[in-house]
């Protein structure tokens, strides 16, 4: 029951992040841009790409479809964003997340809430992880 939960929240929280960034994916760009930590060829890359493999992953687990693989990439994407988030907090650098929305947060308590969130998302994610036997294709939760 508890796996469920976790699943479906983990799931559509990707789910709906990814949205608005498939739908803007220059201002997208211009966000990852502003975390300075990516060479320029990567940027218009990783706006068009990431939301998509966020969106694919976060419906696999939702819908149960490789639930181990969805949640080892969403793990991988909670971890990069973890530490991209924690160098621009070490840095003092004022950032806008894009995580869900868009629009401009830049304080630097917003970062640390991101921060404290993707934390709580990672141990969702890694409790989902044990939660799930290797092996198996297709497998509720």
């Amino acid at each position: 029951m508890l796996a469920m939960a976790l699943r479906l929240m983990l799931g559509v929280t990707f789910i709906v992040a990814a949205v608005g960034k498939i739908g803007d994916p220059g201002k997208f760009a211009t966000i990852i841009y502003g975390y300075y930590l990516f060479p320029g060829w990567m940027i218009n890359l990783s706006a068009i790409v990431l939301p998509f493999v966020e969106l694919v992953a976060g419906v696999a687990l939702v819908a149960g479809v490789y639930p181990r693989s969805a949640v080892m990439i969403l793990n991988v994407l909670l971890l990069a964003f973890i530490g991209a988030i924690s160098i621009n907090l070490l840095r003092g650098h004022q950032f806008d997340c894009g995580c869900f929305s868009l629009a401009a947060t830049d304080t630097a308590e917003s970062a640390v809430w991101l921060l404290v969130r993707d934390i709580g998302l990672l141990a969702c994610g890694v409790y989902l992880w044990f939660k799930t036997s290797p092996g198996m294709s297709r497998q509720p939760v």
